[in-house]
C-alpha cells in the first residue's frame, strides 16, 4: 500500500490531467504511471470496469474489482484503525459458515470490511466473504454498485440461505439499524437479535455459526443526534449528527481513527439438530441468546484489552 505522500502525488497528477482536458479515467491512468506496480495494476482494473470490461456473479460480486479496492481496506485495517484480530482460525477455510457480529459504523458497513480484512490478512487460507446489507443502501446508485461488487447482498433470510447453499462465507448483523443507529452513550450494548432468523437459516442450511465481536466501529462516528430531514431525503433509516458532521461538511464523513479489536469466537455447531429443528421457536430463541451473550461477553473483554480508544 502506498504511503500518504504517494497517494497525494497521484491525486495531484490526476487533477493536472483533468485540467489538461483528459477524462477522469485517462487522467487516472496517466497519474498511475508514477505509482508502485501493484497500485498501477489496481488503477488499470478499475479503469477496465469503467469501460464495462468485467465479470460478475449472479449477486453482482466482482472479484477483480474487490481485489482492486482491497488496498484501501488494507490501509484502513493496518494503518488507520490498527486492527488486532484474534481467533481468525475459527473461520472455516472452505465450505459454508455464517458469521454473526455486532453492528457499528453508522450507515457504512466498515465493520464488515474489517472482518473481511482480518480473514484476508490473518487467515492461513484467506477467502472472500459476502455480507448482508439493509435494503436502503441499494437504492443509492453509487453505493449500490460498490456494495454489490465487493460482496454486499440485500439482507433477507432467502438470500442468506441461497449463499450458504452455495457454500459461501456469509456475514449477518442481527442488530440491523438498531445497532448502527444507537446513541454513543449506548455503545457496545447489544440490541435485540430479533426472532432468531439467522439461527433458522443456519439450521436449514447446516451452516455453523461463528460469533464475531468487533470493538472500534462504534467510535468512528459518535452519534449525538439524528439528522431526520436528511435521512428522509436519502431514504436511510437515520443520518447521525456527530462531533464532526455536518459541522465540517464532507470532511466530517471521514471516520475517526479509533483502535479496533476483532475476535472470532468458537463456532456453534448445529449439526446435531438437523433442518427440521428450524421450526422449534424455543430452540431458535435459545441459540440466538447463546450467540448474543457470547458476543456481549467478548465485547466487554476486548474493550479492556484494547485500552485507549484512539492512542
Amino acid at each position: 500500500m502506498p504511503n500518504a505522500e504517494a497517494l497525494a502525488d497521484f491525486l495531484r497528477r490526476m487533477r493536472l490531467g483533468i485540467e489538461d482536458g483528459l477524462d477522469p479515467r485517462n487522467a487516472a491512468q496517466r497519474a498511475a504511471v508514477e505509482l508502485p506496480r501493484t497500485v498501477r495494476d489496481a488503477v488499470e482494473r478499475l479503469s477496465q470496469r469503467l469501460r464495462g470490461e468485467y465479470d460478475e456473479d449472479e449477486w453482482g460480486f466482482d472479484e477483480q474489482f474487490a481485489e482492486a479496492v482491497y488496498p484501501l481496506f488494507e490501509f484502513l485495517y493496518a494503518t488507520w484503525w490498527r486492527v488486532e484480530a484474534d481467533g481468525v482460525r475459527h473461520v472455516p477455510s472452505h465450505g459454508r459458515a455464517l458469521l454473526v457480529s455486532n453492528h457499528g459504523g453508522s450507515l457504512f458497513p466498515f465493520d464488515a470490511s474489517m472482518i473481511l480484512g482480518a480473514i484476508m490478512k490473518e487467515h492461513p487460507l484467506p477467502r472472500w466473504a459476502r455480507f448482508l446489507v439493509l435494503d436502503w443502501a441499494f437504492v443509492v446508485p453509487f453505493i449500490s454498485t460498490f456494495m454489490r461488487r465487493v460482496g454486499g447482498v440485500p439482507a433477507s433470510p432467502h438470500n442468506a440461505a441461497r449463499l450458504l447453499e452455495q457454500d459461501e462465507l456469509v456475514m449477518a448483523f442481527p442488530e440491523g439499524a438498531k445497532g448502527t443507529g444507537k446513541p454513543f452513550s449506548d455503545r457496545y450494548r447489544l440490541q435485540r437479535f430479533g426472532r432468531g432468523g439467522f439461527v433458522e437459516v443456519a439450521l436449514r442450511t447446516g451452516a455453523p455459526i461463528v460469533p464475531v465481536a468487533v470493538v472500534g466501529a462504534e467510535e468512528i462516528y459518535p452519534k449525538l443526534a439524528d439528522a431526520k430531514p436528511l435521512a428522509r431525503a436519502i431514504g436511510a433509516p437515520f443520518v447521525p449528527i456527530t462531533p464532526t458532521f455536518p459541522w465540517l461538511g464532507p470532511l466530517g464523513l471521514i471516520p475517526l481513527p479509533s483502535r479496533w479489536r476483532i475476535e472470532f469466537c468458537e463456532p456453534v455447531d448445529l449439526s446435531e439438530h438437523g433442518p427440521d429443528a428450524a421450526h422449534d421457536q424455543r430452540l431458535l430463541f435459545d441459540i440466538s441468546e447463546q450467540v448474543r451473550e457470547t458476543i456481549q461477553e467478548k465485547l466487554y473483554e476486548n474493550l479492556v484489552k484494547r485500552g485507549s480508544t484512539f492512542v
